[in-house]
């Protein structure tokens, strides 16, 4: 076991952090992805400081191979795109990069500082990022050259204690941000750790605060929970501690009315177990049930294609994915009950048919008017 020191404000060295090396933290490098290493390999060799963080490093260490890794640097947006042709920059105000390799995505962050709390954008050195990240277990540091494991928040010993320990104080970590509060249930699924007493009491008094978060980052983090290994155990978690009817209000009223549907509702999300490569296949978990047992509707006619897409539509309300997402998964439910609808057929057949030209024109003023809306993106925060 090693330290980090800093300089203090005395001149003094100050001890910042323990650094494990991999005869203690037991990470097996087979289980780390090469192009993730890769990556890391990259930036340092530019002279950047380059760590995989968050859940990936988690999980390795309870001896799960993390099918996401996410990567933070010192290296600013600008730098990473440079560095790596295969990526481009995202988002407005929270600016990081992916880099894609073939189908997969890698998310590169920059240090951020806490100039502005645990919620702001301003660039900082790795000792400040630590501090605004949500959890100990995740605000882990695996640097997989030297193979080392960097902890500023004791949250190694955490994940051996098998606790769920905020880094933000209670008072402050859900008002910040409450989507926390969403991300803090899946951690406890995912792991089997128990949520701590004070933690619990705090979710349940503030979770009314969920009801201000935007559909978009709803729909996001219900895509992560679906995609995951544990859709079963964290929705119903989820459910258990008052938060889903934030997420699918209709679904969490119905399984409090309806034990039954409870039952299936809950066995479709733990059917999934992240076997599904496209997301568009496991938003119908979401649905099936609903449209199984409580809907009357004549398969058939295009007509009544529109009117179960449109009661799938408002059952996921406030989530909001993708239409061709919600389609090719309704698509999908009426084939296994020997009905195909033609994706031509959802724009009605009197739509006339577009050269490319037209289609290149129509995606140029789609992009024109997108730019032109002025929407701001919500803050976002370091969660993993």
């Amino acid at each position: 076991m090693r330290y980090r020191y800093s300089t203090g404000k005395n001149g003094k060295l100050v001890k910042k952090a323990i650094i494990y090396t991999q005869d203690e933290h037991g990470i097996d490098l087979s289980d780390v992805d090469a192009e993730a290493a890769g990556i890391i390999k990259k930036l340092k060799n530019a002279g950047f400081d380059s760590y995989i963080v968050g859940g990936a490093v988690r999980d390795l260490i309870i001896g799960k191979k993390p099918k996401d890794f996410d990567i933070v640097s010192s290296a600013n947006p600008a730098k990473i795109r440079k560095l790596f042709h295969n990526s481009r920059i995202i988002g407005r105000r929270f600016r990081l990069v992916h880099v894609y390799f073939g189908q997969r995505i890698f998310e590169v962050s920059t240090f951020r500082s806490l100039k502005d709390g645990s919620i702001g954008n301003t660039f900082g050195t790795i000792d400040d990022d630590v501090f605004r990240r949500d959890f100990t277990m995740n605000a882990l540091f695996y640097d997989p050259e030297q193979q080392i494991v960097v902890d500023y928040v004791d949250g190694f010993n955490d994940i051996k204690k098998r606790q769920l320990k905020p880094i933000i104080p209670l008072s402050d970590i859900f008002i910040e941000d409450p989507v926390r509060m969403i991300r803090a249930v899946k951690y406890a699924a995912i792991t089997g750790f128990n949520l701590p007493l004070n933690l619990k009491m705090k979710i349940k008094s503030q979770s009314s605060l969920l009801s201000a978060i935007s559909p978009s980052r709803l729909t996001e983090e219900i895509s992560k929970i679906i995609s995951s290994d544990n859709a079963g155990a964290i929705v119903s978690l989820l459910d258990k501690m008052g938060l889903y009817s934030y997420i699918q209000p209709e679904a969490a009223k119905l399984m409090k009315q309806d034990s039954a549907f409870r039952e299936r509702y809950l066995k479709s999300m733990a059917a999934l177990n992240g076997k599904t490569n496209y997301r568009g296949q496991a938003i119908g978990a979401l649905f099936y049930d609903y449209l199984e047992t409580y809907t009357d509707w004549k398969p058939g006619t295009i007509e009544n294609f529109k009117e179960i897409y449109k009661t799938a539509r408002s059952f996921v309300l406030p989530i909001n994915p993708p239409r061709f997402e919600m389609e090719y998964s309704l698509r999908k439910f009426l084939s296994a009950k020997g009905i195909t609808i033609k994706r031509s057929l959802l724009y009605g057949k009197t739509r006339p048919a577009e050269t490319t030209e037209t289609n290149t024109a129509a995606v140029k003023k789609r992009k024109r008017k997108r730019r032109g809306s002025g929407k701001k993106q919500e803050p976002r925060t370091d969660g993993q």
